[in-house]
């Protein structure tokens, strides 16, 4: 018999035979999301039933499960992440191990030993998948070319040289970078795009050479972050990143803007779980990171774009309607920051060189 605790719902018999069924149709190692939350539900749902149909497990085995449940709610957020797999992986062995150890009733229900069996089962499928979700990872980050060098290679091989009378900006970032539609939004400009979806600001470093300063822009747009918090990169780091491909732009004589990370929000969690931005964002780290990029242009003397305060809404958050994923803006928030850029490309790239150092107007960065 199956319970309901925890409110995981129930799962009957033949449901169960379903899903195993499911699994061996299975042709990879690595799960996909929904088949991998599925699998870690099923884990942690075992292992209420089992707790239940062996009374001794009950005291010891409670911490154990609480933990696990922990761990699924994580899950529930990313299904890629690393830790809270390992996390309900270590709970689940543990439990495993100590179920053996205290005695059963006798005799023991057919129905009670087949859901052990299962969670032994399941168990084993979960750890195939974390190591192929690891393999996975790490030819992600080490594989022959973890700053997607190749993403541009050729268009960057085949763009014109600069027009004298209409200066090229680059505009180097993330998803959000990736996702604009620069020709769109700023017509018959020389306005550049190279954003890769999913960066983090040391892989945008590691092409800044080849996707910006060989280009010879007049200017380039330096726009990541938040890619590193989610991956809970430290912000040291992420100064470090952002202060390395500035001076690197400077130095080659190219004009430098770097724009603040936007606000995250949670308001359409209801709509997909994985819409819960905050817990993998914290706003007061966006904040921190937005006023070292204010701070640190004004000390260079390079221009700061402020987005963050123009998508803001009154609590700090992504307005609800210039995103719909509390992430990346939609063609909303797209129509807002456009003219924020553009005024301050307007301003650095009408300017000689040798100008004298401008004084800048602090913006206010929100709660």
């Amino acid at each position: 018999m199956w319970t309901n605790r925890g409110g995981l719902g129930a799962c009957p018999t033949l449901a169960a035979m379903a899903f195993a069924g499911a699994l061996c149709a299975q042709p990879s190692a690595l799960l996909s999301n929904s088949d991998a939350l599925a699998l870690e539900t099923h884990i942690v749902q075992l292992v209420e039933a089992t707790m239940v149909s062996t009374p001794a497990l009950a005291q010891p085995g409670t911490p154990l499960l609480e933990s696990a449940r922990e761990a699924l709610a994580a899950l529930h957020r990313d299904t890629m992440e690393a830790a809270p797999t390992q996390r309900l992986l270590t709970n689940v062995r543990a439990y495993l191990a100590l179920a053996d150890a205290v005695p059963k009733p006798y005799p023991f229900p057919r129905t009670a030993q087949d859901q052990f069996d299962d969670l032994h089962n399941s168990l084993a499928r979960l750890d195939s998948h974390f190591a192929a979700l690891l393999e996975f990872r790490d030819r992600a980050i080490n594989g022959p070319d973890p700053d997607k060098l190749q993403r541009y290679g050729e268009a960057d091989a085949h763009l014109n040289p600069p027009d004298p009378r209409k200066p090229r900006v680059v505009f180097m970032g993330d998803s959000i970078t990736d996702n604009w539609r620069l020709n769109e939004y700023f017509p018959d400009q020389d306005f550049i795009n190279r954003g890769i979806s999913g960066q983090t600001t040391d892989q945008m470093l590691g092409r800044f050479e080849a996707d910006v300063v060989q280009l010879k822009p007049a200017a380039v747009v330096i726009f990541g972050g938040t890619n590193d918090l989610y991956r809970r990169i430290p912000v040291a780091a992420v100064e470090n990143n952002i202060r390395a491909m500035a001076e690197l732009a400077q130095f080659n004589g190219i004009r430098v803007l770097i724009a603040t990370l936007l606000p995250v929000s949670d308001y359409h969690k209801d709509r997909d779980v994985n819409y819960e931005r905050t817990p993998r964002r914290a706003p007061e780290q966006i904040r921190e990171l937005n006023r070292w990029i204010q701070s640190y242009c004004a000390s260079k003397d390079f221009t700061f774009v402020n987005y963050y305060s123009e998508v803001m809404d009154a609590a700090g958050f992504f307005k609800p309607d210039l995103s719909d994923d509390g992430l990346h803006p939609n063609s909303q928030g797209y129509r807002i920051m456009a003219p924020v850029v553009l005024q301050a490309l307007q301003s650095v790239v009408t300017q000689p060189a040798q100008q004298s150092p401008r004084r800048h107007r602090l913006f206010p960065l929100g709660k």
